[in-house]
């Protein structure tokens, strides 16, 4: 497995072998194809941070999240969703990164 991108509490993995690819929550690792980390991008970019700091509209600071068809469910609290956006944005960034290098 090659390391995308890791931060504090969350790291992202590609599997050339199998051809999928990991998130490691630091007490769980989820196992993704790219159709379903395509998905997570899409759920982790609606969240709404300003909502977060706004009690009216989040008043839990927290957001839920499933993914894999709600086969897993993960409780992010403010500091962990920005992590995670940060996480989605650099794992993308490396893919393409490597398709550069590669079809170069």
């Amino acid at each position: 497995m090659n390391l995308l991108f890791k931060s504090y509490n969350f790291a992202s993995y590609q599997c050339d072998r199998s051809r999928c690819f990991y998130i490691d929550f630091g007490h769980k690792t989820v196992k993704l194809s790219f159709c379903q980390l395509l998905s997570l991008r899409q759920k982790v970019q609606k969240i709404d941070l300003d909502s977060h700091f706004d009690k009216d509209l989040n008043y839990s600071g927290i957001e839920i999240l499933t993914l894999c068809n709600r086969e897993h469910l993960f409780i992010l609290d403010t500091m962990q969703v920005i992590e995670m956006k940060e996480l989605i944005k650099a794992t993308f960034g490396m893919l393409e990164l490597n398709s550069l290098v590669t079809h170069s």
